[in-house]
């Protein structure tokens, strides 16, 4: 458990989605709740999450980008909210069979044709 606490205090840069899928899986396994962790399951409690994210902003009318008004504890708030949500994302992704990263990458191009920049005249 001491272990565990250590690796939650250190600070991690650059981590790839998939890093972060083996990590929840580890997670999940040592506390017995893949069983929990229907896409069912998980995508109720994603919405939830979603929910808590958006009180954050629910009476704040528009937020200025880089949120230069906000205390250090409600900068501090909404990471954990995003963070939750994310990985709820990720376990859900990975529990359906998904590879996120990949499928966000098509996403993208397809995105792009649809999408295409406005021509310079």
């Amino acid at each position: 458990m001491g272990e565990e606490k250590e690796d939650a205090k250190e600070r991690v840069g650059d981590i790839s989605l998939k890093d972060l899928s083996k990590k929840l899986e580890e997670f999940a396994s040592a506390r017995d709740w893949d069983k929990f962790h229907s896409p069912r399951n998980l995508l109720l409690a994603m919405v939830g999450e979603v929910g808590e994210l958006s009180e954050i902003f629910q009476w704040r009318g528009e937020v200025q980008k880089g949120l230069p008004n906000w205390e250090e504890s409600e900068r501090e708030h909404l990471g954990e909210e995003l963070s939750d949500v994310l990985l709820y994302l990720i376990r859900l992704s990975d529990m359906c069979g998904i590879d996120l990263g990949d499928a966000a990458s098509r996403k993208l191009v397809k995105n792009a044709i649809k999408y295409p920049p406005p021509k310079l005249l």
